[in-house]
């Protein structure tokens, strides 16, 4: 071990028992959530280390977190986001719920469509996501107990752990964007690498991309893509939950979308980051998987089972949102009855019944996981048109908006007396007033030709995976393809023989 490994080892010594010793404090309300991030995490922005909890660019979004996380501790909606832990008594989260039963899952689901809606559909990493990867991570536990019985008792402890204190999480999968044609084993800093073990825990070494939410999270679960889980060196396969005040780690955020008040992106600027490890001290009881490639190959789509449909709640109510607003565009300025314009509305209408009918038969499709757990269907189907249609969806916008989503009067405009008459008379709409028709067709602007709104185009179109790879993998693991071959082939042989 190298001195600084060493120097890092010590600092982190305290960490080495965190589990156990940290307090069950139960779900969080937007107070508690807040204070939780006052740890002394290196986040980096524009060149300079900030406190989130203070400094300006991350207010926002952090106040949009607090009130979610108000909303599950509110009397209204607490019995539908949270329940009676059997081990504190404390209430915590349901996007933890280990779902066993129909009914947990209808538990499950209605919680994420409450988090979807007070983020109207927006905030991608939503707090609900990760939560449902550490269900993954719990439900796959005995498979990693295989590789050695003390990961599957830490995946256990560590689900529990992230419970019972209701931690929010983002994850590092991806390798730093360098050089696509060269692997780790050929240039060793394009992968995160574990550098030293020992009985206390391992020491990490290298950066992860892109960490959604990571400013504003407890943890970050690192585990490894389908894009680079077949490492040539078994020493870049490490599955392993860190905190995000650990000694070593940096976290250094891309530019803040934060701007005006009244935009989108200073409202859900979820921020995206790369982690850098430096010689990161890991506690052993926080490792899930080490050098066994071929679990990990196993376990990325078992982890992210219940997480890839709660991001298709998602991206359902964010279609929904896109259909609404192209709807009220396009009554606003007098097109809706254009036949064009109703077929493309017509569109945009079929991908929201597509999204909600694929969500209902998924959860139809049900099956028990070796673990007992109650997991639901398999997602590839949606997750490899997903980003087809939201690219439709915004380009159906950007249509029917055309030039309106370039010009419209801004809030000081529509409060000057001297602008009011021509405003009025020029910028107004169909039966809508000047100020509603320009916050609607700058609510559009944000959602399709912002930069926050390219953004989410941009996430839509790569987070389930390169979409490539998920359409291939749809068709390698296609249950039914032999069934319709054989349908194939017989009506061929009509051909051959009449």
């Amino acid at each position: 071990m190298t001195t600084h490994e060493g120097e890092s080892v010590a600092r982190t010594a305290a960490l080495a028992s965190d589990l156990p010793s940290r307090p069950r404090l139960g779900a969080h309300d937007g107070a508690t959530f807040v204070d939780s991030l006052a740890d002394g995490r290196e986040v980096w922005v524009e060149g300079k280390r900030v406190d989130v909890t203070t400094h300006p660019d991350f207010q926002p979004m952090l106040r949009t977190l607090a009130g979610l996380y108000d909303r599950q501790r509110s009397p209204e909606l607490a019995h539908e986001m949270t329940f009676k832990s059997d081990l504190s008594g404390n209430p915590v989260s349901l996007s933890y719920l280990a779902s066993a039963s129909p009914e947990d899952l209808d538990r499950k689901w209605l919680n994420s469509r409450h988090w979807v809606e007070g983020s109207h559909g927006q905030i991608s990493r939503i707090p609900d996501f990760m939560a449902n990867v550490v269900v993954g991570l719990f439900d796959f536990r005995h498979a990693l107990g295989e590789v050695d019985s003390t990961f599957a008792a830490n995946a256990e402890n560590y689900y529990l752990h992230c419970r019972e204190n209701d931690l929010a999480l983002t994850h590092g999968l991806g390798d730093p964007q360098v050089d696509r044609s060269l692997t780790p084993m050929q240039r060793p800093e394009l992968g995160l690498k574990v550098v030293h073990r020992d009985d206390a825990g391992i020491v990490v070494r290298g950066a992860k991309q892109i960490a959604t939410l990571a400013p504003y999270a407890h943890d970050v679960l690192i585990y490894l893509s389908p894009a680079n889980y077949l490492r040539e060196d078994p020493a870049y396969v490490c599955w392993f939950g860190a905190r995000l005040d650990t000694p070593g780690l940096k976290i250094l955020c891309r530019r803040s979308y934060n701007g005006p008040a009244n935009t989108l992106g200073s409202r859900f600027d979820e921020q995206d980051a790369m982690l850098v490890f430096d010689d990161a001290f890991i506690p052993n009881e926080r490792v899930f998987l080490l050098d066994d490639a071929g679990t990990a190959v196993k376990g990325f789509r078992a982890l992210n089972r219940w997480s890839l449909y709660t991001g298709q709640i998602r991206f359902h109510h964010r279609l929904r949102v896109m259909l609404g607003v192209a709807s009220l565009l396009a009554k606003s300025i007098g097109v809706d009855k254009f036949r064009e314009v109703g077929a493309m509305l017509g569109e945009l209408a079929s991908y929201v019944s597509v999204v909600d009918l694929a969500l209902k038969a998924i959860t139809q499709d049900a099956t028990a996981t070796p673990s007992g757990l109650l997991a639901p269907g398999s997602t590839a189907a949606l997750d490899s048109i997903a980003g087809q249609f939201s690219e439709r969806a915004s380009a159906i916008v950007r249509q029917i908006g055309a030039s309106g989503l370039i010009m419209q009067p801004a809030e000081g405009d529509l409060e000057s007396q001297e602008l009011r008459r021509a405003l009025d008379l020029y910028m107004g709409g169909r039966e809508t007033s000047v100020e509603d028709k320009s916050r609607l067709f700058r609510l559009a602007g944000d959602l399709v030709i912002d930069r926050f709104g390219m953004r989410q185009e941009l996430y839509e179109a790569w987070n389930r995976g390169d979409p490539v790879r998920v359409r291939s993998a749809l068709y390698n693991t296609f249950a039914d393809l032999p069934a319709c071959e054989a349908a194939a082939r017989t009506l061929a042989d009509l051909l051959e023989h009449p």
